[in-house]
């Protein structure tokens, strides 16, 4: 069931009508409906691998509950070993088989050995990176004895389960979501006219945003043989607001509907393409993900307080497991990879790497533009490897923008470039907000509404065909 439809237009308020209804009823009795409407919510995909999101939590569950009752180091170290076998094979046979198969194939056919072999015809379980990255970090968090195991296995499952964030996250932590499961919900005015803003910002973002320059860019990168450097560099440009306004889009729709029902997730995106260089993008881009892997990989690696050289191998291989985690393809591993090589020079060589807006300031400087403007063109750069069929797709692209007709005028909408532009302007002005359309400052009751008419209409009348979220694959 996708956000931007009628059928989830029809299916939240049932399920917020019927949740509130039976506010008097037990906490654990509240976490079963919401398990059972979450399962049906996943159904509408393939009630098959309900069977999956089933295991993984009754695998977790039960190595989390004995985790805590042994002191052997070795138990403990076997116990976290089978959760991390079962979950990461799981996630391995069903995502990365038979492209490792296929990897291992063509490296020996370059040196003249050849092999033959079927390929799987595995069907990619939606939402399986999101919930399998949620239940690891449970148990390793308990093995490292960061938190206590809950002995509600009913909420535990609510909490691997919940509908909102279950198919494209954000990947949450047991000590924020699970407790939150726990304990008893009341309603809240403001955080449910909260929820509703950030539902009806994330439904423009996907539907106004991402899903007028998917149309552009999805004939751009089929027939990009045949454009001008300036028109690719521009395709460019709107897949990153495409992938942006997508993926942004369903956090916010995610973290509104959660907040509906009383809960708090954590933040996605925080305005990214005002970032100011690369290693700023990734603390404001997919925030769940970057701190899941700067918890879990990096700073068990040693982090930053390491030799130079032991440094440039943790970034790598950080980011090459984040360009894995997007997709099995070559493709997301180079962009991986691009990431690092961008990333690591801010790190070697700036010690004040974090940097932040004043709330006085209506423009940027001069240099804070610069640096903006700098740091968005290097993330479009990486974007085309990320969108691109191949490396090769990709390097064939990028020789093209990088080619005289770069100077040419670009065959695209005006309109659209417009829109974008102003898009960028109300997150400029936001950019100390919650989100963009968090508008508790503006002190005109009259001037707030207007803005939520007019969203509302730019919804309806540049909503065309029902577009897939894009991070519904990975």
């Amino acid at each position: 069931m996708l956000f931007n439809t009628i059928d989830f237009a029809i299916f939240l308020p049932i399920v917020l009508a019927l949740y509130w209804m039976i506010s008097g009823r037990s906490v654990r009795f509240r976490n079963i409906y919401l398990v059972i409407v979450s399962y049906i919510f996943y159904s509408f995909w393939d009630w098959r691998f309900l069977s999956l999101i089933f295991a993984s939590s009754l695998v977790d569950y039960v190595v989390g509950k004995k985790l805590a009752e042994s002191s052997s180091l070795l138990r403990r170290r076997t116990l976290l070993g089978i959760s991390l076998v079962f979950n990461l094979g799981m996630l391995f046979t069903f995502k990365y088989f038979n492209f490792f198969v296929e990897t291992f194939v063509d490296t020996f056919a370059l040196f003249g050995t050849e092999f033959s072999y079927n390929s799987w015809q595995i069907l990619l379980p939606v939402g399986i990176s999101f919930y399998t990255f949620q239940t690891l970090s449970y148990t390793i968090d308990i093995f490292r004895k960061r938190i206590a195991p809950t002995n509600d296995i009913v909420a535990f499952f609510a909490f691997v389960s919940f509908f909102p964030q279950l198919v494209a996250g954000p990947i949450e932590r047991a000590s924020n979501l699970l407790t939150q499961f726990e304990t008893r919900r009341t309603f809240d005015y403001q955080k449910s006219v909260s929820g509703l803003r950030l539902i009806l910002g994330g439904l423009f973002k996907k539907m106004v945003i991402a899903d007028n320059c998917a149309v552009f860019v999805n004939t751009i990168f089929e027939q990009y043989e045949m454009a001008s450097g300036s028109t690719l560099f521009v395709g460019a440009v709107f897949f990153a607001f495409q992938i942006y306004g997508d993926f942004s889009g369903y956090s916010d729709i995610a973290i509104g509907s959660a907040r509906l029902m009383g809960f708090d997730l954590m933040k996605n995106f925080n305005y990214p393409y005002l970032a100011q260089n690369m290693s700023d993008f990734w603390r404001r881009w997919h925030i769940s993900l970057s701190t899941w892997f700067r918890d879990y990989v990096y700073i068990p690696l040693g982090g930053s307080r390491v030799s130079k050289s032991r440094l440039v191998l943790n970034i790598l291989v950080v980011f090459l497991l984040s360009g894995l985690w997007h997709g099995a393809n070559l493709t997301f591993v180079f962009w991986g990879l691009l990431h690092a090589v961008f990333v690591l020079p801010v790190l070697l060589f700036y010690k004040n790497h974090t940097v932040n807006f004043s709330k006085e300031k209506r423009l940027p400087t001069i240099r804070e533009f610069l640096n903006i403007a700098g740091t968005f063109v290097v993330v479009v750069i990486a974007w085309v490897f990320f969108r691109a069929e191949s490396i090769g797709d990709a390097f064939d692209y990028l020789k093209i923008v990088f080619s005289s007709s770069l100077f040419t005028m670009p065959n695209v909408s005006r309109g659209a470039v417009l829109l974008l532009m102003g898009y960028m302007v109300i997150e400029w002005v936001q950019r100390h907000q919650d989100h963009f359309l968090d508008v508790t400052n503006v002190s005109s009751r009259l001037l707030r509404y207007s803005l939520y008419f007019i969203t509302l209409f730019c919804i309806f009348y540049y909503a065309g065909d029902v577009q897939p979220f894009i991070y519904f694959q990975f």
